[in-house]
């Protein structure tokens, strides 16, 4: 994958401003995850475990369809508590770093008044390009 920066731009903190998918990748499109396990029970009702909980799934639907965490070109989280949001960004950090690494992808956050699964704090949802094999 590109990363794409154009000329002039000061880089981006912890997300790219566009990523440009390889010539014949598979496209794999992710719904929104929220921070349940595979009983889609919620382990705790605080934001920092149900999103490390919440990527796990992502990366996780990723792996059924052969991909790995540097396939991950889009991201979108919805979040309902911006303080925490704020007030968790380290530890936040500490945990796309332990899942991630160092790959950024296109990425945008937007705070929102509730999710649909309760007690829901955050749900990722993502596209990815698989290369082909």
């Amino acid at each position: 994958m590109q990363t794409l920066l154009p000329a002039g731009w000061k880089p981006p903190i912890g997300y790219a401003n566009g990523i440009a998918a390889p010539p014949g990748a598979r496209l794999v499109f992710i719904a929104g995850q929220v921070g349940w396990n595979a009983q889609q029970v919620f382990a705790s009702d605080a934001l920092v475990p149900q999103f490390e909980q919440a990527l796990r799934n992502v990366l996780a639907v990723l792996a059924e369809a052969g991909g790995r965490p540097e396939h991950v070109c889009r991201m979108t989280a919805y979040c309902c508590d911006k303080p925490a949001y704020l007030a968790a960004r380290q530890q936040l950090g500490a945990i796309w770093r332990q899942l991630m690494g160092s790959h950024y992808p296109a990425m945008s956050m937007i705070f929102v008044s509730d999710l649909l699964d309760h007690p829901g704090k955050i749900e990722l949802e993502a596209t990815a390009a698989v290369p082909a094999a």
